[in-house]
């Protein structure tokens, strides 16, 4: 029976890693994510995957992309935000209200609850809100699959509504950007200690999804005041990372799991486009507000994708910095929001 446990972590890493190579050359986001969910799914309907990822596994996966989500808060990125920081807030916190109601409206059906529903449809951190939502009290499978179909629609989309729509015109492509300005030693030094401090921090205060939110939280703190020394999580351990999550899920698929999520793609699909389209008029809102251009403002308030956020602004020369900042926020307060919002459902 041990030989056998084996072989199938032997077989899921192998597919896994086969699948990461082949996602990340058509440009997927979160490949190692996407391709570990697959793999998982595959093997455990064949009844070929392990029986389940374990505890400290998932725990440090989740410190990893904590901190990942922790060292975007830049402090230059940030400022850019302080003259605005009213508006930014009507828009991040109307992008919470339409997105937790149309998951609202997915929890309608049968076999999703609105919980579920609510952290499949929050607009804010996919690789987060999949490593916490069965911490939570959410099925993690229905949650996995519709945030990357909502990343994927919104990915896809993107560079056509941006030349479409606004008119907008292809500059320079967006530069392949460096995982980290330190040393490797540096980098590693500088994950354990936030993931440390923050998953102690975050067990003694009692906070929900802790171990991924601590060390986010330490991490954006260390970035504020200077005391990152530009370091940020080494590639290999953040895709290993990812890989974690998408097994997490992936391995607890039944027959019956998969008619239910197959069921609610359609559904969920619709609600994704209203969500999208929402959005963008809170972009337009943001736009007269502030005074940033109309393909700014979309840019800054689209419900996902951060990396094809950036790379659309780089290439169509718009206020990077500004469309950056105000999608970086939208990503902490959801992450921030979805406990609070998930005890809040869970008591009524």
């Amino acid at each position: 029976m041990r030989a056998r446990g084996w072989l199938h972590w032997v077989l899921l890493v192998a597919l896994t890693a086969a699948g990461t190579a082949a996602m990340a050359a058509f440009g997927v986001p979160s490949p190692a994510l996407f391709a570990g969910l697959l793999a998982a799914t595959v093997l455990a309907l064949a009844a070929r995957a392990p029986t389940g990822v374990p505890r400290p596994a998932t725990s440090a996966a989740q410190a990893v992309i904590g901190v990942v989500i922790g060292v975007l808060a830049q402090p230059g990125t940030l400022a850019e935000l302080a003259s605005e920081w009213a508006p930014v807030l009507v828009a991040v916190v109307g992008t919470l209200a339409v997105s937790m109601g149309a998951g609202l409206l997915l929890g309608l059906h049968r076999g999703v609850s609105p919980l579920t529903g609510m952290l499949a449809l929050t607009a804010g951190g996919a690789s987060g809100l999949v490593a916490i939502s069965r911490e939570l009290g959410g099925d993690e499978r229905v949650v996995a699959v519709v945030q990357y179909v909502r990343v994927g629609l919104v990915t896809a989309t993107m560079p056509v509504v941006a030349a479409v729509v606004f008119a907008a015109s292809p500059g320079a492509a967006a530069a392949p950007q460096d995982a980290s300005a330190a040393p490797v030693a540096v980098d590693v030094g500088f994950l354990l200690f936030c993931a440390v401090v923050g998953s102690v921090l975050a067990r003694l205060a009692r906070v929900p999804a802790g171990a991924l939110l601590g060390p986010m939280v330490v991490a954006i703190a260390a970035n504020l005041t200077g005391w990152s020394f530009g370091a940020s999580p080494p590639t290999l351990l953040v895709e290993l990372a990812y890989a974690v999550i998408g097994w997490q899920a992936g391995v607890r698929f039944t027959r019956e799991s998969m008619r239910t999520v197959l069921g609610v793609l359609l559904p969920a699909t619709a609600l994704i486009a209203a969500v999208v389209l929402a959005c963008a008029g809170l972009g337009l809102l943001l736009s007269a507000l502030t005074g940033a251009t109309l393909l700014e403002g979309y840019l800054a308030t689209t419900p996902g994708g951060v990396y094809a956020v950036l790379a659309t602004a780089i290439s169509a020369g718009t206020d990077v910095t500004f469309v950056v900042a105000v999608q970086v926020l939208r990503v902490i307060v959801m992450l921030l929001a979805a406990p609070v919002v998930a005890r809040l459902a869970r008591r009524s």
